[in-house]
């Protein structure tokens, strides 16, 4: 991956954006895209860029250089927009699926999941990160999230 923090983040390379389920209630909204950005972090630490350290002195932790769109579409479209994309090699592909926010055990969720066709899941939100003009393909016309 080219890391450019010399870049605006629309010039940059890469490309991340979390597409959540229009009809969300902001709270959850807010919940599956950082639970999924945690999960981008550790699939893609290099998306980190360094600490930044301030006239005093103090280190803020390092954000992502490429910056992070958040955007909405029909909770129809979700499975969709998650499919063409795992289909992409060089695309991540991070999910909150339905079953994340109902339960509050992680044993549990995991079960759930295992007991799931991956064609009955719905999902909350998905979260994308590739190439600038192959993530741009897969979400054109999507708005930000309100």
């Amino acid at each position: 991956m080219d890391i450019r923090t010399d870049l605006s983040t629309r010039q940059a390379p890469l490309k991340w954006v979390i597409v959540v389920d229009q009809e969300l209630a902001a709270g959850r909204a807010a919940n599956a895209a950082a639970c999924m950005a945690a999960a981008v972090g550790k699939a893609r630490p290099e998306l980190l860029g360094p600490d930044a350290k301030d006239g005093s002195g103090e280190v803020h932790p390092g954000l992502p250089w490429a910056g992070c769109s958040v955007l909405a579409a029909p909770a129809g479209a979700l499975a969709a927009i998650r499919a063409k994309a795992a289909a992409r090699a060089d695309v991540l592909v991070v999910d909150m699926p339905e079953q994340a926010q109902s339960s509050r055990v992680y044993d549990e969720y995991l079960g759930q999941i295992a007991g799931t066709a991956a064609e009955e899941f719905g999902y909350l939100a998905v979260s994308l990160v590739g190439p600038r003009n192959r993530v741009d393909r897969l979400v054109g016309g999507l708005s930000l999230f309100r």
